[in-house]
């Protein structure tokens, strides 16, 4: 998508930018950016770790690296969702179902939400646990068209998509700092190591 390419563009294209956007009076109307770009702005100021992939070749590359980088090539990763265990069986992981014994947790999300940089969450990837009794290390599979502007708009979708059974333990990810890095604005969330790899399917 060109418009995760415009995010991470040349500096000259971005001075650029603001230079158009320093013209502007104090009393013009703000600019809306794009859903998109809106996300992975918020997303990363919330500390999250986005990884942009075209295909999934991209994506089963950046898995394999973040797995090196942190040496969890022995450890044990909680898997619930038998599609991405499905979709990821090449890399042979050594998967459980129990949370204690996990060092990271491998996963999908209902939708990534603009307004604020979060993701939404349900029954679906976490069954009926709280988030503080997952593991403090997320990687989330996730698409561009799952990205939608806000909550509200992300409940409809919930609710659309699961017009039987709508799922329980809907809730939102916000911030996303390792345990050494958690500050006072964290303090009492449950704030996750995230990793966010997003496959382009628009």
């Amino acid at each position: 998508m060109s418009l995760f390419r415009k995010i991470f563009g040349s500096k000259s294209e971005k001075s650029e930018e603001e230079l158009k956007s320093n013209e502007r009076g104090k009393y013009m109307p703000e600019i809306k950016l794009p859903v998109d770009e809106r996300f992975t702005i918020n997303f990363k100021a919330n500390g999250g770790k986005f990884l942009y992939c075209e295909n999934l070749d991209e994506i089963y590359h950046t898995l394999n690296n973040i797995i090196q980088e942190n040496n969890w090539e022995e450890k044990k990763v909680l898997l619930f969702d038998s599609n991405l265990k499905d979709r990821f069986k090449d890399f042979n992981l050594p998967t459980s179902t129990y949370a204690q014994e996990a060092t990271y947790f491998l996963t999908t999300c209902e939708n990534l939400i603009a307004d604020d940089g979060s993701l939404l969450i349900s029954s679906n990837q976490i069954a009926e646990k709280r988030l503080k009794e997952l593991p403090e290390n997320f990687i989330v599979f996730a698409t561009t068209s799952q990205i939608v502007e806000n909550i509200g708009e992300g409940l409809k979708g919930i609710k659309s998509k699961n017009k039987k059974q709508i799922p329980t333990n809907i809730t939102t990810i916000k911030h996303f700092k390792s345990q050494e890095e958690k500050d006072f604005m964290s303090y009492g969330s449950s704030s996750k190591n995230l990793y966010l790899l997003l496959l382009e399917d628009l």
